[in-house]
C-alpha cells in the first residue's frame, strides 16, 4: 500500500465529490478514508488514498487533480503521506 493525502478546499457547489471520486476511480486509485465538511459555504474534504496501483505516475495524478480543481473552482492537492505528516508534525 502506498498512501497519499488529497485535500480539496473551495466554495461549495454541486458535484465536487463526484468529480474527484470519478477521476480517482478512472485512474485505479482506491479511497481508504474520507472526511468532508461545509462551513459557511466553504467546502473542505480530506481523503486518504492508496496510489500503489494508480494508472499514472504520482506527479501526473497530482497535476491532473490540480487542473481538475481549477476547472471546478476549488484547490486540490495530492501529497505523499510522509510529506503530509512532516508538514503537520507538532
Amino acid at each position: 500500500m502506498e498512501k497519499a493525502i488529497i485535500t480539496v478546499v473551495g466554495k461549495d457547489q454541486v458535484g465536487i465529490i463526484a468529480k474527484v471520486c470519478t477521476y480517482l476511480a478512472d485512474n485505479t486509485i482506491n479511497i481508504l478514508d474520507i472526511s468532508q465538511t461545509i462551513l459557511q459555504g466553504y467546502f473542505n474534504m480530506m481523503m486518504i488514498v492508496d496510489v500503489k496501483n494508480a494508472a499514472k505516475e504520482f506527479s501526473v495524478v497530482a497535476d491532473e487533480l490540480a487542473s481538475l480543481g481549477e476547472e471546478i473552482g476549488v484547490t486540490i492537492k495530492l501529497q505523499h503521506e510522509e510529506i503530509f505528516d512532516m508538514m503537520h508534525r507538532i
